[in-house]
């Protein structure tokens, strides 16, 4: 991967290179020699301003869980129907996403294996189980189909958001990996997609 030159270097473009440096390489498979090379400065420099290599680990998933988090403060995640702010929660999801790519992609890559790791494990299982409970409410509210269990449609639509750190791609011409050559899409239509799949499954049939 290409390296930062010296003259550009500040903590946040030191974060987004290790970012990108755990992705490719995995966390564990990261030493402080990797991301000394990757962000073109010396080891002391980056010992200056973290204490090692698990600090900018929990920067970098605290980045993605604030995000996500912030969603549920939102006016439009706490006031009217369960199914409204459900379906906010969604979108709002996919557009953080996108908005934090490299960020949520090394959340969702994360093993437990450290101190770190396990804190960021939980505080997703905290985020799944708010989001379920939005779904249960739904449910209870009549807005949404009950012949789905709650668990299962919540694990669905998160693996049907998630799936979506594996292709987007923002710098792409068509906003995908380049692969498959047709029409691009953009975030707007990513979100909209994402949002008719989910309720069009999840929504009660009139």
């Amino acid at each position: 991967m290409s390296t930062a030159k010296r003259d550009t270097y500040t903590p946040e473009t030191l974060l987004s290179v290790a970012v990108q440096v755990f992705i490719e390489r995995g966390y564990d498979g990261t030493s402080m020699e990797h991301l000394s090379r990757a962000a073109g400065i010396s080891k002391s420099s980056i010992y200056h301003h973290v204490a090692g290599k698990e600090e900018l680990l929990r920067r970098a998933v605290s980045r993605a869980l604030d995000g996500l988090f912030g969603i549920l403060d939102e006016e439009h995640a706490r006031v009217g129907s369960a199914a409204g702010r459900l379906e906010y929660v969604v979108r709002r999801m996919v557009e953080v996403l996108m908005a934090e790519l490299p960020y949520v992609t090394l959340l969702l890559r994360v093993r437990g294996n450290t101190g770190t790791e396990r804190w960021a494990l939980e505080r997703r299982r905290e985020f799944d189980h708010r989001v379920a409970a939005l779904l249960k409410d739904a449910a209870a509210e009549g807005d949404v189909r009950a012949d789905v269990e709650v668990r299962l449609a919540t694990r669905l639509v998160f693996g049907m958001i998630n799936s979506i750190v594996e292709w987007y791609r923002p710098d792409a011409p068509d906003g995908r990996d380049g692969r498959d050559g047709r029409d691009g899409t953009g975030e707007r239509e990513v979100v909209d997609a994402v949002a008719r799949l989910v309720f069009g499954g999840l929504r009660k049939a009139s």
